[in-house]
């Protein structure tokens, strides 16, 4: 697993740093940020949940060099 994030596309709703603060951080102006863009496998599908639930839609999962879950689903 690949993450990606957009910073401009990130509303700072926080989530995401509160489901995988391990993978996620914020900047000083609250922007998401990757901690780690390799997440380690027992964090997977907290940052699969992280990225559905974005409301910005600023951040994509790759799962073997396919995007598989990608931002909010519509």
């Amino acid at each position: 697993m690949n993450v990606l994030v957009d910073p401009d596309r990130c509303c700072s709703s926080g989530l995401c740093v509160l489901a995988v603060p391990s993978v996620f951080e914020e900047d000083e102006d609250c922007v998401v940020r990757l901690a780690d863009p390799r997440p380690p496998q027992d964090t997977h599908q907290r940052v699969r949940e992280a990225a559905r639930r974005c409301p910005g839609r600023a951040i994509t999962v790759l799962e073997d060099g396919v995007s598989r879950h990608t931002l909010m689903e519509e």
